[in-house]
């Protein structure tokens, strides 16, 4: 296990943790996005992207008036600009919170995931529920071109801009990798995803791109840091005129993340779920 930084002084990630009888919105445990930006040179007042959090629970269930159980899968879309990420460990156990909860109605159980989310996030933050059978939730194919099938030699597993390289060609391309490793800075428990990049500008190196995603593998951090030090890396390195850096993080303890992060102007392909997730 690796050691707990400073803004995880107090979270519940990484610790034995009683699931909660009833309703708390105390449970949610804010992080300072700024102290992870500060190394890539994000200024907080001067962000070099638009973006969002986009997360889906699996484990979104309460009672009705009369006691009845209620099931779903909740999106939640974070915004990038919002102060506070959210430790997805308390996320959890305050989702739990609310099994044994009577609720008068699904628009109240969303407006109290609105505004306790909004309260720890910094921000308003986006609530859909969705039945648990819902074509809304069909997995899709991720699109582009995929880099996977590159026949490719690696020997170094922490991410380097140096790979990245670009040609003389201007191009306007979506690439994508399954390959995307990277583990938590305090468990060290594996996180897997895949990762999509679409940019208009010098056309990429295909290997050096996936040796440098690669690199990631054994990296600590979290899933949205993740996406922001490969978009700072890509932007600074290739000097794209538009960049997109989505990821798409397989599920875990019933909540996917997928952060997105992007020049103004490009935008994520939706809805976009994949198999893994």
């Amino acid at each position: 296990m690796s050691h707990r930084p400073e803004t995880l002084k107090h979270a519940p990630l990484g610790r034995e943790s009683a699931y909660p009888e009833h309703y708390d919105a105390t449970l949610l445990y804010p992080i300072a996005r700024a102290a992870n930006r500060a190394p890539l040179g994000i200024e907080e007042h001067a962000l070099p992207f638009v973006g969002e959090d986009e997360w889906h629970a699996f484990e979104i269930s309460w009672l009705n008036a009369r006691g009845k159980p209620l099931v779903a899968v909740a999106r939640f879309r974070l915004p990038a600009s919002s102060p506070n990420l959210i430790e997805s460990k308390s996320w959890k156990l305050y989702l739990n919170s609310f099994n044994q909860t009577s609720f008068e109605s699904r628009d109240e159980v969303i407006e109290r995931l609105k505004q306790d989310l909004a309260e720890a996030a910094g921000a308003p933050v986006s609530v859909e529920l969705f039945g648990v059978e819902d074509a809304a939730l069909a997995p899709v194919a991720m699109p582009g071109e995929c880099l996977d099938e590159l026949d490719i030699a690696v020997d170094a597993y922490s991410p380097s801009a140096e790979h990245l390289k670009v040609g003389d060609e201007w191009v306007e391309e979506t690439l994508h990798s399954h390959l995307l490793k990277s583990n938590c800075p305090v468990t060290g428990q594996p996180d897997w995803g895949s990762v999509l990049i679409r940019y208009k500008g010098p056309k990429l190196d295909r290997e050096g791109l996936l040796r440098y995603l690669i690199g990631f593998r054994q990296h600590q951090d979290f899933h949205e840091h993740c996406v922001e030090h490969i978009f700072t890396d890509l932007m600074q390195r290739t000097k794209p005129e538009a960049l997109l850096v989505l990821a798409r993080y397989v599920r875990r303890g019933g909540l996917d993340i997928s952060p997105w992060r992007a020049t103004e102007g490009m935008a994520p392909p939706s809805p976009l779920r994949l198999a893994r997730q």
